[in-house]
């Protein structure tokens, strides 16, 4: 076994074992999609016929949790109700476009904390970019904090995965988080970290008739017809009566799982061993069973459920998610001992180190459940306080850093006037400062909060 070989030559294994990782997580970011979930199978392979590491545990309760807030999503997209929201957004948008910049985020990250999904946004994006430029302000300062901001809505979120996941692992390491101290914690931190970095964001860049690179393209007629482009709208697209059905039982399941999470708790039912269900498979079922009512109520096809593309990323992600959390768990719990003992000191003295460490993670894991799964574990490994680690859950969005994600290159796209972009030097991006400011403010001021709440 090479364990034993590195052993005998005074290199603990688990450098090798990191190493490996990596470049899973490497390659994988490279190929995209399942193919993360894929090279993490491959991974623990071969940590366990070469390194001899048994293989850890796969984040069952995650992986459930998230099929079931997906299929209940998705069934909420079939039936037309996300563009019902959308509408309620852009009437807003369209009454007060000097404001754009504040409401475009704040219409974002609220989609969001809505459906549990950042892939909810791209409707809304040609949409703050008609509203803009038709007021004449530069694109990029209300998109670029737009599409920040529907992906900080995630971890503020009652029905996302991220939000599910800190309960379970909370749970499994037997540790009381609920959803309404998650909540607590994520809704008001990432709203003020929001409004921050939309501050920053209103007069970043030059205006459009003082920016030379956009009057130049304007120079050329095609360009020109191309910018000018029609306006973008949904007010005029006809809602079908079981669109609103559908968006009411929606919110009556968020509704019915948050009560059940705080105010209810008598109401739930017991476990084999005569103890109250605990919130995990609470959120699995009552999900679940607002998806069934929401099928009965309109009439949605099945096929529509899973050809949307909530549907689509949801299972990418649960693929990611299962290989790759298993090979970090399998790294982690084959090394914990010899994991502790290195970072413990440092953690003890420098807790928000910890923070950075998730912020780390996110940036290659685009995954804010995949890094939550990956993270969490060993923060209570390294005997982290609850507290802290509630504080640390904004940081799990670092993926607007190397400006891949979807709904980053799908604002790109849509601001036709070049003005949100990527730059030069890669890292010279519009998502950059946004996210930085955005991210940073949230943790800092989930890591108070936090203090009180937990």
């Amino acid at each position: 076994m090479l364990s034993t070989l590195m052993q005998q030559m005074g290199i603990h294994p688990f450098w090798a074992q990191l190493l490996l990782l990596l470049v899973i997580i490497y390659f994988g970011i490279r190929f995209g999609g399942v193919a993360l979930g894929l090279l993490g199978g491959l991974g623990i392979t071969l940590l366990a016929f070469l390194f001899g590491v048994a293989p850890g545990k796969p984040p069952i309760d995650v992986i459930l949790i998230i099929i079931a807030v997906v299929t209940t999503s998705a069934t909420l997209e079939a039936t037309g109700a996300l563009n019902l929201i959308v509408r309620l957004a852009e009437k807003l948008l369209r009454r007060h476009p000097e404001r754009v910049t504040y409401l475009a985020p704040i219409c974002t990250f609220s989609l969001t904390m809505l459906v549990g999904t950042g892939h909810a946004v791209y409707p809304l994006l040609p949409v703050i970019y008609d509203v803009a430029y038709s007021k004449g302000i530069r694109p990029e300062r209300p998109m670029a904090i737009a599409s920040v901001a529907s992906q900080m809505g995630i971890t503020a979120s009652p029905v996302s995965a991220a939000l599910a996941t800190v309960v379970a692992i909370a749970a499994t390491n037997h540790v009381a988080i609920s959803v309404p101290q998650v909540l607590c914690v994520t809704v008001p931190s990432c709203i003020i970290g929001m409004l921050v970095a939309a501050t920053w964001s209103l007069k970043r860049g030059k205006e459009l008739a003082d920016d030379p690179d956009f009057q130049a393209r304007m120079q050329d007629p095609k360009m020109r017809e191309y910018i000018e482009g029609g306006s973008h709208s949904v007010l005029g697209e006809a809602v079908s009566s079981q669109a609103r059905s559908a968006l009411t039982i929606f919110l009556l399941g968020i509704v019915a799982i948050v009560c059940l999470a705080s105010v209810a708790q008598p109401l739930l039912p017991l476990d084999a061993k005569g103890q109250p269900l605990t919130m995990v498979p609470v959120i699995q079922f009552v999900m679940l069973a607002a998806g069934a009512l929401i099928l009965f109520f309109t009439g949605v096809k099945p096929k529509a459920i899973s050809d949307s593309k909530v549907f689509n990323a949801g299972m990418i992600a649960v693929v990611m998610i299962m290989g790759i959390a298993w090979m970090s768990d399998t790294v982690i719990s084959g090394n914990k001992g010899y994991i502790t003992d290195l970072l413990k000191a440092e953690v003890e003295r420098h807790p928000w180190t910890f923070a950075l460490a998730m912020f780390t993670f996110s940036a290659f894991l685009k995954s804010q459940a995949a890094t939550l799964t990956v993270m969490l574990p060993l923060g209570f490994a390294l005997g982290l306080s609850p507290a802290t680690l509630l504080g640390s859950v904004p940081a799990s969005y670092a993926y607007f850093f190397f400006c891949f994600y979807p709904s980053d290159l799908a604002t790109i796209n849509f601001d036709r006037t070049g003005t949100t972009h990527i730059g030069k030097y890669i890292l010279n991006h519009s998502f950059m400062m946004p996210g930085l400011i955005g991210v940073g403010v949230a943790t800092v001021v989930a890591m108070l909060i936090a203090q009180v709440v937990v």
